[in-house]
């Protein structure tokens, strides 16, 4: 997928629930505001999904690093 193609899925999503996979095995999901080019993202209400059973952990606004991103996808709620 090109760069312009991947930032156009990211326009489409802007105002939507999203789940973020991090490095290391993290998982956030939040309604994402904004984006940039290098893939930082501002997710608002964010949480984090801990565990098995994901359980989530209020975590409000958060500035996620592009560098750290390995997946953004809808959430399945």
């Amino acid at each position: 997928m090109s760069e312009h193609s991947a930032t156009e899925l990211l326009s489409q999503s802007l105002g939507s629930i999203v789940l973020v996979k991090l490095k290391g095995g993290r998982e956030i999901r939040g309604l994402i505001k904004s984006f940039d080019q290098h893939l930082n993202l501002v997710l608002e209400n964010a949480e984090e999904l801990i565990g098995e059973n994901k359980e989530p952990r209020k975590l409000g606004t958060v500035i996620v690093r592009g560098d750290n991103v390995v997946l953004i996808s809808p959430s399945p709620r």
